[in-house]
């Protein structure tokens, strides 16, 4: 695609920020997600600042030429909670992250050992443009049922947990959010088209807004999307409570078994985001035109996420992982600029000692999320099937590739040993990788040639 800005471009100060903000929306409700899913007293505010500071490790390893963010992983959701299970008390808890994201980062560490001595072009072969396109595109029809589910759901909670708001309140809120973004990004002049999602995320913002005083002062809670009342507790200046302040307090509970369970959560889990790794460089490669598995290589951008998760996880206690929504930013927007990216993880450093920002960034409605991420996910999922574009699909031998991917990946396809659980996004690529391995050789008889599945392109 035709680049705004490319990796190395820097934008003007005043609209760098605005980029960088956008960014920080697309990535934050995720973000935050987990530590809730979590409990136990985890904070919201260190698993952003843990994310920042992830960030800027990942840009470090890859030498500023990988523009996207890292988030917490949501594929150690199951990881994370076993690290707190058997009732152990919250400080060895959280050692366990801690403990636990070590062993993560230790596996991405020997893999890219690995890949730096025996290369990647192993991996191309393995994973061809029929394998890895519709792997892209399960990533993002993976998560279609979020953002939909999102569309009708709104921020104040009953004691059951549930929204309080008229679906078709909250409905209303997300549409006005997607199509302000879908005008911004298709009809919007210079800014207007670079900033689309901020620019949504505030319309949708601004009528949930309007609902919910018009819902509090009536006391319809039907019209009441946004909860204000987080507002009234909110402080201006806060330290997060960061992970390895407690961790520490559990050092003396810590026995060998403990570290050994925590071992076999994390471990296996590691290897299965390794191939989600993979499906998301090579989106992303086909978002800016140049092959980040060759340069700045797997090697240096496996180390740059498993280090920047072992940091990451010494502040907020989540691993992390690079985020599809923040792609997905990059292929909407245009905008390929590591700067933007450097940008992005300082402001959510900063922000993350900030009350009214934090306390305003949480109350951003599912509904309004939702609208926004409909792009977002949607945009992952078409770039994948750009790159089954050049590959014949009349050819059964690649035909069946690409179906048992779907499939699979669209079904919820997971495998589950003990407390490790491979996702459907890893089972759809096993799978695929084994059928293209089986159909090879009559490819190989008949002539077939591979994909190739990065275009060589100019720098933008």
């Amino acid at each position: 695609m035709k680049l705004v800005y490319g990796i190395k471009d820097k934008p003007k100060f005043g609209a760098l920020l605005l980029f960088a903000f956008q960014q920080l929306l697309a990535i934050l409700a995720a973000t935050i997600a987990v530590p809730s899913i979590i409990g136990n007293g985890m904070s919201q505010s260190a698993a952003l600042f843990g994310a920042g500071v992830g960030t800027l490790v990942y840009v470090l390893f890859t030498k500023a030429k990988s523009p996207v963010f890292l988030g917490s992983s949501f594929a150690f959701i199951g990881s994370m909670l076993a690290a707190f299970a058997g009732g152990v008390s919250m400080s060895l808890g959280y050692l366990g992250l801690i403990c636990g994201a070590l062993f993560a980062g230790l596996v991405y560490v020997i893999i890219a050992i690995v890949v730096k001595f025996a290369g990647v072009k192993w991996i191309n072969k393995l994973m061809p443009a029929v394998v890895i396109g519709p792997t892209v595109s399960i990533i993002g029809l993976s998560l279609a049922a979020n953002a939909v589910g999102d569309l009708t759901k709104g921020k104040v909670l009953n004691e059951a947990g549930e929204s309080v708001a008229n679906p078709y309140v909250a409905l209303i809120c997300g549409l006005v959010t997607l199509f302000v973004v879908i005008i911004c990004s298709v009809y919007g002049k210079k800014m207007a088209k670079l900033i689309p999602f901020i620019i949504g995320i505030l319309a949708g913002y601004a009528v949930a807004l309007i609902f919910t005083l018009i819902g509090t002062k009536t006391g319809n809670t039907a019209l009441q999307i946004i909860d204000l009342s987080v507002f009234s507790d909110m402080k201006i200046f806060e330290i997060p409570d960061f992970t390895f302040i407690e961790a520490l307090k559990g050092a003396k509970e810590v026995n060998a078994q403990y570290i050994a369970t925590v071992a076999v959560a994390y471990v296996p889990v590691a290897f299965v985001v390794f191939a989600e790794h993979i499906a998301d460089h090579k989106n992303l490669s086909s978002v800016i035109g140049k092959d980040l598995l060759e340069e700045p290589g797997l090697h240096r951008t496996l180390l740059g996420d498993g280090v920047g998760s072992m940091v990451g996880a010494v502040f907020g206690g989540c691993p992390n992982t690079t985020y599809g929504e923040s792609v997905g930013c990059v292929a909407i927007t245009g905008n390929a600029s590591v700067v933007t990216i450097i940008t992005t993880a300082i402001m959510a450093i900063i922000i993350s000692f900030f009350g009214p920002f934090v306390t305003f960034l949480s109350t951003i409605p599912n509904c309004v999320m939702g609208g926004v991420c409909i792009t977002l996910y949607g945009f992952i999922a078409v770039s994948g099937l750009k790159m089954l574009q050049k590959v014949d699909l009349g050819e059964n031998s690649k035909l069946f590739v690409a179906a048992v991917i779907f499939i699979t990946g669209i079904g919820g396809l997971t495998v589950t040993f003990g407390k490790v659980t491979i996702t459907s996004i890893a089972c759809a690529l096993i799978l695929g990788i084994i059928t293209n391995l089986i159909v090879s050789k009559y490819n190989k008889d008949h002539g077939i040639e591979p994909v190739k599945e990065i275009n060589d392109e100019k720098d933008n």
